[in-house]
């Protein structure tokens, strides 16, 4: 088991995800544009409130099973494998839709999350460090604050 309860799923392998096989279609894959390392941001938040909740990479792969399994898979970075959120802490991922951004280069995953969506245990990644709050009028002319 890893940090945030993250299972091994698939081989320890040091290749490129660009360079790996995919079940993706064929139609899907020539629309993204991915990193110079073959991965795609992945945004998942929660389908009923708009909550972000983390932020993964997907490959062509890990987006094929992430389609065709209705749950959250990832390319892990550091540890060059797939892994399923939940598989192991039992804080899924329900994939209610997947959507690409206007660029094709960021996938947006709407999800039902199950538990804790962040490693350290939070709800979401994005609540423990919070720079600034109600930025609304700090662009704004000084007399129009």
């Amino acid at each position: 088991m890893t940090a945030g309860g993250a299972r091994h799923n698939g081989p320890m392998t040091s290749t490129p995800p660009a360079s790996r096989p995919s079940g993706l279609d064929p139609d899907i894959a020539a629309r993204l544009k991915r990193s110079a390392d073959g991965l795609l941001p992945a945004i998942a938040q929660q389908y009923d409130t708009g909550e972000v909740l983390m932020l993964g990479w997907m490959d062509d792969e890990a987006l094929h099973r992430t389609l065709t399994t209705g749950r959250c898979t990832y390319w892990s970075r550091s540890r060059q494998e797939y892994w399923v959120k939940g598989d192991t802490s039992g804080h899924f991922q329900w994939v209610k839709s997947v959507a690409l951004d206007c660029d094709a280069d960021t996938v947006l995953v709407k999800v039902d999350q199950v538990g804790a969506a962040c490693h350290t245990g939070a709800r979401t990644c994005f609540d423990e460090d919070v720079l600034s709050e109600d930025l609304r009028d700090a662009g704004a002319p000084a007399g129009n604050q």
